[in-house]
């Protein structure tokens, strides 16, 4: 099994979106707002070559909004979804299956695209089956008003119109070497595939634990339908973490793609940061 960074690009997010209940005063120190108190965040994928299987999990925000809806976070960077893919000697034809952690906007946005004349949506990836679990896809097609702007239908519902949607039906081992952990502070159900890697295992901690800025139990994002549930999640995960020597993978930081973590008298800290190909 081979794993490769995938980085579809960079957008903005509201810091204090971003830290729920943290002052700025302290975030800030860490990670730096810009005027508009809008941080730097990546939207980065993890593509898992085993055997005949290519899988991508998570896709990023995509290119098929408006140019008001994009205008609200600051798309920004020359890296993509397709630059990232042909880097690692891969093209988008090549996935066998692409892997959604759960369906907000800058998690699955890039499943689909316009055609020619912008009157219908067509797969990206047009070999691949696209997978989520039941819960999930309920939470997605009837969301509560809170997540309501994140769950885009023109995001997902054409993959079940054309028969691409498969739906895994538990938490557990997907298949050899790939264990799935559902969470459900963030949103219903979102899986976090735990992955074998060399001597130990690589965690894609999607939204959980969004960068190594939220290590730290209460740092939880306001987007968080349970933030006390994200905090005993995260707990879980990261004295897991520390007893298997687990790396965590982070989706949205844009300096730190993977860490190691340990325990501290002052709780859990993360002990080295490194880019996954350099492990």
């Amino acid at each position: 099994m081979k794993l490769y960074s995938i980085n579809t690009g960079y957008f903005k997010l509201d810091g204090g979106s971003m830290f729920g209940v943290v002052p700025k005063s302290i975030w800030h120190k860490m990670h730096p707002a810009d005027e508009n108190n809008m941080c730097r965040w990546a939207m980065r994928c993890l593509l898992v070559e085993d055997g005949n299987r290519l899988i991508l999990i998570d896709t990023g925000i995509g290119n098929k909004q408006d140019e008001k809806f994009y205008s609200h976070y600051y798309l920004h960077g020359n890296e993509s979804l397709a630059q990232s893919l042909k880097a690692k000697g891969f093209h988008r034809d090549d996935i066998t299956d692409v892997f959604l952690t759960h369906l907000h906007f800058d998690h699955c946005g890039g499943v689909l695209e316009w055609n020619s004349s912008r009157d219908a949506f067509l797969p990206v990836f047009k070999h691949a089956k696209v997978w989520t679990n039941p819960q999930h896809w309920q939470s997605a097609m009837f969301p509560n008003p809170r997540e309501k702007a994140s769950f885009l239908k023109e995001n997902f519902k054409p993959i079940e119109d054309d028969g691409r949607l498969h739906l895994i039906q538990s938490a557990g081992e997907w298949f050899a070497g790939w264990h799935n952990t559902y969470v459900n502070g963030h949103t219903d159900a979102m899986m976090l595939p735990r992955i074998r890697y060399k001597d130990t295992e690589v965690w894609y901690m999607a939204d959980l634990i969004a960068s190594q800025y939220h290590i730290k139990i209460p740092y939880v994002m306001g987007f968080d339908i349970r933030p006390l549930d994200v905090m005993q999640e995260k707990q879980a995960a990261l004295t897991y973490a520390v007893s298997n020597k687990t790396i965590l993978f982070f989706e949205h930081d844009p300096d730190c793609e993977a860490a190691l973590v340990t325990e501290t008298e002052k709780g859990i800290v993360i002990s080295e940061r490194f880019p996954l190909d350099e492990y």
